[in-house]
């Protein structure tokens, strides 16, 4: 070990402190309550997760675990409170798609999401479901394409949030198939829904759950899922590549984040414990319920995942011509 005359650590020794460091910070943790910070109000798809995950996290760490909702700012109030929080693993983001659209979409941030947050892991992945009123004369995308081809422009589209996976499924639908159908921005999925249940508009992208009963009953008609496989809660529609869209890969995503200076052990430690909850029957069934495929991952794939989803954005956005900080 060298010491300078001044007292500073030189070489390997001050890595080798970092590492102590390090590996000293896991072992503490967790010291204390560990919160689920939420960035959308109580319960939407993350916050039923987060606090059906909570118990069995609780229970593994010893200490209270906690959920709070941060809503606001297009998630950006919550994300941030997580980003300024102390990298030390009791504070975390339970976000997904969110965090890859801003990061490719929006410059004006107050912090650099893929920089200054790091993954922990994914819990799951969710498809989203392509619906018409039942009026509109179409049965499958082809047909949708081919009619709006015949009425650009007029074709109205309901989704969820500007940004948003269900915005951005239907933009890539617009500009790979050459055709224009008008976008409707809803604050959430229930006025989206009832928009196109009511006539005034007549595409709905939406998650799968809410839709169920209304497809059953005849009003709305499903014509296919984004993800590249079928849902299995509506397994009899096709995907958007089996009903002849190429590459087509359009889904929603949930994961867990922390402070990028976050010690690795202890994320290690965060991954481990998730991967476990997810496994629980209570945990897993809720969010098959919900419409996710329960697939959690490690952190450097987690992290690998999130920057393809970044990269799949920006060449929509770029293609699409979409406006970055709404």
């Amino acid at each position: 070990m060298k010491i300078t005359a001044g007292g500073v650590v030189r070489g390997g020794a001050a890595a080798w402190l970092l590492a102590a460091s390090s590996w000293a910070a896991a072992q503490a943790f967790p010291s204390k309550t560990v919160r689920l910070v939420v960035p959308f109000a109580a319960g939407g798809s993350n916050d039923v997760v987060a606090r059906a995950m909570a118990p069995a996290l609780s229970q593994a760490f010893g200490q209270s675990v906690v959920v709070e909702n941060r809503p606001g700012g297009n998630t950006l109030i919550g994300t941030e409170a997580v980003v300024r929080s102390p990298a030390d693993g009791h504070t975390v983001l339970i976000a997904g798609f969110t965090m890859a659209s801003m990061t490719a979409l929006r410059t004006k941030l107050p912090f650099e999401p893929l920089r200054e947050l790091a993954g922990i892991t994914r819990l799951g992945t969710q498809p989203f479901v392509l619906s018409v009123h039942p009026s509109l004369p179409v049965k499958s995308i082809a047909e949708l394409v081919a009619l709006a081809r015949t009425r650009p422009s007029q074709l109205v589209y309901a989704v969820n949030g500007y940004g948003s996976a269900q915005h951005l499924s239907g933009e890539l639908l617009k500009f790979r198939n050459g055709i224009d159908m008008r976008l409707v921005v809803f604050p959430g999925g229930a006025p989206s829904t009832v928009a196109v249940l009511g006539g005034h508009a007549s595409v709905l992208i939406s998650t799968v759950v809410p839709i169920l009963q209304h497809v059953a009953s005849g009003k709305l008609r499903a014509l296919a899922v984004t993800s590249a496989v079928r849902s299995s809660l509506i397994k009899d529609v096709p995907t958007m590549m089996e009903a002849g869209q190429k590459d087509f890969d359009m889904s929603g995503a949930m994961g867990v984040f922390a402070p990028a200076a976050t010690p690795r052990p202890t994320m290690e430690r965060f991954n481990a414990e998730v991967t476990r909850a997810l496994a629980l029957p209570e945990v897993r069934d809720g969010m098959l319920r919900d419409g996710f495929v329960v697939s959690p991952i490690g952190l450097a794939e987690f992290d690998a995942f999130m920057r393809a989803k970044v990269k799949q954005i920006q060449m929509i956005a770029k293609a699409a011509n979409l406006k970055t900080d709404y």
